[in-house]
């Protein structure tokens, strides 16, 4: 049980680092109210492997934590000597991490403590917000410096889809 309890906080820092999970400016829910939130994760199975600091959930995992919800078909959580203390996370297959209009998608996601940072890599990895989205061959935010960098190559460019905004009366040009 109590190993249990661990997984679900390693897996509280992943939902609460997540660049898709910043607050969003319309008075959604901040990381750190989150953090009081509980955490459901839901999985075929859990094996956790005391020896190699590491537990996985496998088989259509769900994470949900207040708006934001991880889905993957395999999430690996590697901890250091405190058990509270996560060195990298890894979601693979299927990757999905969706807040309300925002949606993060790859074929793997791994969040690094060290290094803070979280990269999308595999398939296609696509960041969309509303009808807004970016692909490209890898996505990597660095959480302390809010920045995100978007690279790709011949085979996957970086594409960027930006749709014009509706004006409001006011908002009309003089």
């Amino acid at each position: 049980m109590k190993l249990i309890m661990t997984c679900i906080q390693l897996v509280t820092l992943l939902l609460l680092a997540v660049p898709l999970l910043a607050a969003p400016a319309d008075g959604g829910v901040s990381r750190k109210d989150r953090s009081n939130l509980p955490i459901t994760i839901k999985a075929s199975q859990l094996t956790a492997d005391n020896k190699g600091k590491k537990a996985v959930f496998t088989g259509k995992v769900v994470a949900k934590q207040g708006d934001i919800t991880i889905f993957s078909d395999k999430l690996t959580i590697h901890y250091g000597t405190n058990k509270n203390e996560v060195e990298k996370i890894e979601a693979d297959g299927n990757v999905r991490i969706v807040q309300e209009n925002r949606v993060g998608s790859a074929a793997h996601a791994v969040y690094d403590s060290k290094e803070g940072k979280i990269t999308l890599s595999g398939g296609t990895p696509r960041v969309t917000q509303g009808a807004d989205s970016t692909t490209g061959k890898i996505i990597t935010y660095l959480i302390d410096d809010e920045r995100s960098t978007v690279t790709g190559d011949a085979g996957a460019p970086v594409v960027t889809i930006i749709h014009p905004r509706e004006r409001k009366n006011n908002d009309a040009p003089r």
